[in-house]
């Protein structure tokens, strides 16, 4: 009851600041500086197997990460399956990481974890919640979100990341920090150090530069960038318009990563909804271009973004 109510008055009192910011804000599980209370899990993997397992419970003074995986989408695997492989290489620094899925079917759920186990690392806690898909009680999660990535350290979280669009590329630096900080410092490593780059729509455009027209792919990474702002991402767009006006050679290359995107069934993780319009408004438009072969420039860039 106290854990709703903390919901509760959480959600009113910043429903406030954001119509006065104009930015959602988003917030799951116990923020800074409050307790993480103990709470049980069934085990998946090995000696835990099946066993009950209780989490965040003593010796509070060890670092601790927990990543509640709320939603099974490609983006938030990447980012937990990478930042798990890292918080492994830090289990001798005392910290004690687990993944916790959040399911109303565990036994499906045990089933798909059966599957993806070869890539999973087994030097931390894989778990199932006992209490499905609402999580831990006492931990007021937000089943909006895809993950919420919580550190403690003696009992107290000291960083919380509630992801609704996770990103290795742009929400992976953040944790990684807060993993280094946690468990005493120490240089952060980089995403492509930890091979990142398979799993970032980016880093595929990136990949493919060499090969096509490498100005494009730079101007549709910041279209597609996940935490830009609407006036970078109307800003971006304009930029790829103009491009495209002055290139006959682009309207093939747009054509062709619009529909890749498009046609991927991933187009919700590929940066804001305005860049997803776009990218389809693109892949229709240019692709018919392609293959009436009509490549006229005639119209300006500033008419196209207008229609």
């Amino acid at each position: 009851m106290l854990a709703y109510l903390r919901i509760v008055l959480v959600a009113l009192f910043f429903s406030g600041l954001t119509a006065v910011s104009g930015q959602e804000q988003v917030f799951s599980g116990p923020q800074v500086g409050e307790k993480l209370p103990p709470f049980k899990v069934k085990g998946v993997f090995g000696d835990l197997a099946d066993k009950d397992v209780e989490l965040a419970g003593a010796p509070a003074e060890n670092p601790v990460l927990l990543i509640f995986f709320h939603e099974k989408t490609r983006p938030a695997y990447g980012v937990m399956n990478m930042m798990m492989n890292y918080a492994a290489t830090r289990k001798k620094d005392g910290l004690r990481s687990s993944v916790i899925y959040l399911t109303d079917d565990a036994t499906e759920t045990r089933v798909w974890l059966g599957r993806v186990k070869q890539n999973l690392n087994q030097n931390v806690v894989h778990a199932i919640s006992a209490s499905g898909l609402e999580g831990p009680g006492s931990y007021g999660l937000n089943r909006n979100v895809a993950l919420t990535v919580l550190l403690a350290k003696e009992g107290k979280v000291t960083a919380n990341f509630a992801l609704v669009q996770p990103s290795v590329q742009s929400d992976g630096p953040k944790i990684l920090k807060a993993i280094v900080d946690v468990t005493g410092g120490g240089k952060v490593p980089t995403i492509a150090e930890l091979g990142g780059g398979r799993y970032s729509g980016q880093a595929r455009m990136k990949a493919d530069s060499k090969k096509s027209d490498a100005e494009l792919v730079s101007l549709m990474r910041a279209v597609i960038a996940p935490q830009a702002s609407e006036a970078d991402v109307t800003k971006a767009i304009a930029a790829v318009e103009e491009y495209v006006s002055k290139n006959r050679a682009a309207h093939r290359d747009l054509a062709k990563r619009a529909n890749m995107v498009v046609n991927s069934g991933k187009l919700s993780t590929y940066g804001t909804r305005t860049a997803q319009e776009f990218l389809k408004r693109w892949a229709m438009k240019y692709g018919a271009a392609v293959k009436r072969g009509d490549d006229s420039t005639e119209q300006s860039s500033k008419a196209r973004t207008e229609k």
